[in-house]
């Protein structure tokens, strides 16, 4: 071999982007068409495993006794008073609990000292189950909304505090310096830099927070209550009726899968440079 066929730079192969089946695909009908076809093949496959007698019935549930139960319960009317029951509370706990903790989390910004003071008091109710919470928050705002709210806030409440207080200490410090140094007020600094700064993490915590805000609601309902989808999982499940415990499952997945997606609704109008940064990420 020669030494120019040895100098000769090493062309690097291309990569093709996805082809036209890829992109097709890859749309939001395309995805939708296959998580509906995947749903689909489980629930047959169920249903298939339950008339064979390969699962119990009794055990498990069967896909078409918990449609006729949705079906059932959807035409008496409380599927639909549980579900609202339920959403209340949560989107109560949700947003009581958020804008309380990531304001405390943000005042905290203004005093490192104070800060530092409560910190380990954070730290300590943080690493404590809300759940434990339970019995105490029933005893003492009783069996009704108040209850389930209160609970839902103390799941949502230190989470976006301790989120907040942490994008507020990361902000740009060369930033704060440039303003303070051209007289800024720190009230200023805080809603020019810290605010700004923040919004990204605690809209981004909004996805969490739903979550736990359901969690509370329905936590609440298992330990005492007369309305609401956690109180009709437990009851069914002490009948072990699955059919009907099945039925809260999905339509709670249901809910969630509502909220999260209003909130993806809420972060693209607010946010609507980080849908363009995403938008343009590259396809290999």
């Amino acid at each position: 071999m020669s030494s120019h066929a040895l100098d000769q730079p090493k062309v690097a192969p291309v990569r093709r982007g996805p082809g036209p089946m890829a992109r097709a695909i890859d749309t939001t009908l395309g995805r939708g068409l296959i998580q509906i076809a995947a749903v689909a093949i489980v629930l047959a496959c169920w249903q298939a495993a339950v008339d064979a007698g390969w699962l119990t019935e009794f055990l498990v549930g069967a896909p078409l006794g918990i449609w006729r139960m949705f079906h059932a319960q959807l035409a008496s009317g409380d599927l639909a008073i549980d579900t609202w029951t339920t959403l209340v509370e949560a989107i109560l706990g949700f947003v009581i609990g958020t804008v309380a903790g990531s304001a405390i989390g943000l005042g905290l910004w203004y005093s490192t000292f104070v800060a530092r003071v409560v910190e380990p008091f954070i730290v300590a109710i943080n690493s404590v189950p809300k759940i434990a919470l339970a019995p105490i928050v029933i005893l003492w705002f009783g069996t009704g909304l108040v209850s389930k709210v209160a609970l839902a806030v103390s799941l949502t409440a230190l989470v976006a505090l301790i989120a907040a207080y942490g994008a507020a200490r990361d902000a740009d410090p060369d930033l704060q310096a440039l303003l303070a140094s051209m007289g800024a007020t720190k009230n200023r600094i805080f809603r020019s830099v810290i605010v700004p700064s923040t919004l990204p993490a605690i809209i981004g915590l909004f996805r969490i927070n739903i979550g736990f805000a359901l969690v509370g609601a329905v936590v609440g309902e298992f330990i005492s209550s007369q309305r609401g989808l956690g109180h009709m999982i437990y009851t069914a499940s002490s009948l072990y009726d699955l059919d009907s415990v099945w039925v809260g499952l999905f339509v709670l997945m249901a809910v969630g899968f509502v909220l999260y997606h209003l909130i993806d609704l809420v972060e693209r109008r607010i946010l609507p440079w980080r849908q363009v940064s995403t938008a343009g990420q590259v396809q290999v």
